[in-house]
């Protein structure tokens, strides 16, 4: 029976491929709930590569839905409108973009490609480096949009968002609202063009529906320990992980495609 559903979801899938999608999910959600964003990197990352990115970024947009209503109070509540609107909308208008982009480039290469981008804004992100006038509305809709554009293409439009967020002279409070209502929108932006292109088979809702309960618990449990606490380690626990991830997932993707060459 066990066998029956997996290959259902996924013909050949392993009992090893399942054990390492639901480390991630738990990792995602943990992550998720923990600093506000993450979530789709790991997933797209981990699902890249036993999936491949076509069904990785479809499964880390329509699982990380629930997590979103449970986070949606905090962004409501703290959130900074004049950050999250101008940011949001200009990401609507541009993901349809970046899901082109995916459905036109080599899986091979899009691998390369988010897991370069991760190690990227890993650095700047750990560098502090913020962006000049992050109030300006100008600037609000110029990374909205390139957001936008990497999230449709590869499900990672967080970070930009979190170095925008993390520009803004806040308390951490209000960052971490920022960045969630931000990364909500992000999420959101990207379904309507996902399903245009036909990227939500069977198998991928299926496999979406069996990480939820996961990734909801995961995400319950990062969010108190972001409440105990998240003011030591809001960054520099989350940047740790992305950048073992981001590092990992590049060698063996250089790797792979090297030997498709």
């Amino acid at each position: 029976m066990e066998e029956t559903i997996l290959n259902y979801i996924e013909p050949g899938l392993t009992r090893i491929d399942v054990l390492s999608i639901a480390s991630g999910i738990i990792l995602a959600g943990f992550i998720r709930g923990f600093v506000g964003f993450g979530a789709s990197i790991i997933i797209v990352l981990v699902l890249s590569f036993i999936l491949g990115p076509h069904k990785a970024v479809p499964i880390a947009a329509l699982s990380g839905l629930p997590s979103m209503l449970q986070l949606l109070p905090t962004a409501i509540k703290h959130a900074e409108k004049v950050f999250v609107l101008p940011f949001g909308l200009a990401a609507f208008f541009a993901a349809p973009f970046g899901t082109w982009i995916l459905v036109i480039v080599n899986p091979e290469l899009m691998k390369i490609y988010i897991s370069g981008f991760v190690l990227l804004m890993v650095c700047f992100l750990y560098r502090d480096v913020r962006f000049p006038r992050a109030d300006y509305p100008a600037l609000l809709i110029s990374i909205g949009g390139a957001a936008g554009l990497i999230q449709g293409a590869t499900g990672m439009g967080g970070p930009p968002a979190v170095a925008l967020a993390l520009s803004r002279r806040t308390d951490t409070e209000k960052q971490r609202a920022n960045v969630i209502g931000a990364v909500t929108t992000l999420n959101l932006c990207s379904l309507i063009p996902l399903w245009y292109y036909d990227f939500f088979s069977t198998g991928v809702v299926v496999m979406s529906i069996t990480c939820i309960p996961l990734f909801i618990l995961a995400t319950w449990l990062g969010t108190l320990f972001f409440a105990r606490f998240g003011h030591n380690y809001f960054r520099g626990g989350a940047l740790l992980v992305l950048a073992c991830i981001g590092v990992t997932a590049m060698i063996k993707a250089v790797f792979n495609y090297s030997n498709l060459s």
